[in-house]
Parts: structure tokens; C-alpha cells; sequence
């Protein structure tokens, strides 16, 4: 099993991840890009995929399939590729969609036996322990109750695009946001358990039981309802 789960940047945000994908894949077999956390109606697939093809422009790979709903994905031969991309968008609908069709066990199943996976804000969240992290974030609109994530890294929940600013916010807003993220965080970490909140420049690299964070900026740790920050040099997490 190798993951790679992003803070939820792009371009140059997900050098480091991308070049890290590079190192570990086949290169004689696809990539499948998975985008279903998008609502379709607002982000049409075909879009996603112009992206991806742009995101992965470096990562050399025979070409990029993509699948268009669960139950598409929840009867490939997930073997045949040398990669999953998970895309973000809403947590909710993600593991929603995954788990009502099959294809939670279908990836299940391919990481467990070798497979790797890169996973983008939503696509990184579900491999934690509990997407419930994402409350202040995402809405619950197909009212999941079934919270619990793939649990890939220890019984930790994960958190993105935390301390990134939206452009398009005022700097109060930015404030205000970012503060209550992390009352979120803390409550959660009270309640539920563990948490690494990543930024957008960041990623987890789990290799087996070997856990490090890749990246360019700090990230936090938050448990039993504190917190700590990490340079990215102490990026070991567990062995």
C-alpha cells in the first residue's frame, strides 16, 4: 500500500506529491482519475478531465482513463492501473457514492493488495478515520450516517487546506474562517480522535506502516483537543 493524500492544492501546490507519484508507479499502465466528489451539474466530468490531464502532465503514464459514476468504478479491475486519482469536491457525496455502490471495497480491495492512490482534499480525507473532520467544510446534503473513512493511517483523520487563504475572501474572512476550522478541529480531536490538517502545499506519503508528510509548508497535529505544528522537516509521523 502507498498513499499519497493531499492538502488539495494543484499545479505547482502538488510538485512534490507528483514527483513522488512518479517515482512509485508502473509507467507501462494507466492511471484511473476518479472525479465523483464534483457535482456533475456544476463541474461537468469532462472539464476534470482537461484538468487532471494538465495536474499529471509530468507523471508518465501510457494515458488517463477516467470513470463517470460508483457503479462504473465499483466494477473495474482496479489491478490493470498503475494509480487511482481521487479528485476532491464533497466529502460527503464521495463516500456516500462509494459505499451504496460496491466501489468502497473495490479500492478497498486494490490497496490492500499493493495498489497506489493519490487523493486530492476529499480524495485524501476519506482515507482517514472519520470524514466527520470535514463538518465545517463540507455539507452533509445526502445525509450519511455511515462517517467512518478507509482508516489508512492509524486511527488519524485528516484535515485540508488548512491555513490557505481564499483570494476571493477579505482578510477578516480569512480570519474568521481559519478560526473557526480550527474550534472545529479541536472539538473533533476532544471527541473523536486524532488529526492532521494539512495545507494545500502538503501530503502524507503512507508506504506500508511508514508515515511522512511531503511538502513546503508547516502542518499541525491536533489531539485530546491540542495542538502542534510541525516544520516540514519533522515530517516523520509513525515507522
Amino acid at each position: 500500500m502507498q498513499l499519497l493524500l493531499c492538502g488539495g492544492g494543484s499545479g505547482k501546490q502538488n510538485t512534490l506529491a507528483n514527483q513522488k507519484l512518479n517515482e512509485i508507479i508502473d509507467h507501462t499502465r494507466p492511471i484511473l482519475y476518479i472525479p465523483l466528489a464534483m457535482d456533475e451539474n456544476n463541474h461537468p466530468y469532462d472539464s476534470c478531465y482537461e484538468w487532471i490531464q494538465s495536474e499529471l502532465v509530468n507523471v508518465s503514464v501510457p494515458n488517463i482513463e477516467m470513470v463517470r459514476s460508483f457503479e462504473e468504478l465499483a466494477s473495474k479491475d482496479l489491478q490493470q492501473y498503475s494509480a487511482l486519482f481521487i479528485g476532491g469536491g464533497n466529502t460527503y457525496k464521495l463516500l456516500f457514492g462509494l459505499k451504496q455502490s460496491g466501489a468502497f471495497n473495490n479500492i478497498k480491495n486494490y490497496v490492500n493488495k499493493d495498489g497506489i492512490v493519490i487523493g486530492g482534499s476529499a480524495g485524501a480525507v476519506i482515507f482517514g478515520y472519520d470524514i466527520n473532520i470535514i463538518s465545517s467544510m463540507d455539507s452533509n446534503d445526502v445525509n450519511l450516517t455511515d462517517t467512518k473513512g478507509f482508516n489508512s493511517i492509524s486511527g488519524i483523520s485528516i484535515f485540508p487546506h488548512y491555513t490557505n487563504k481564499k483570494a476571493k475572501l477579505t482578510e477578516e474572512e480569512n480570519e474568521a474562517r481559519f478560526k473557526n476550522f480550527t474550534n472545529s478541529i479541536i472539538k473533533f480531536s476532544q471527541e473523536i480522535g486524532e488529526v492532521i490538517a494539512l495545507p494545500e502545499e502538503d501530503a502524507i506519503y503512507v508506504n506500508g506502516n511508514s508515515i511522512e508528510v511531503i511538502g513546503t509548508r508547516p502542518y499541525y497535529t491536533f489531539k485530546n483537543g491540542l495542538s502542534n505544528k510541525f516544520e516540514i522537516e519533522n515530517k516523520t509521523i509513525r515507522r
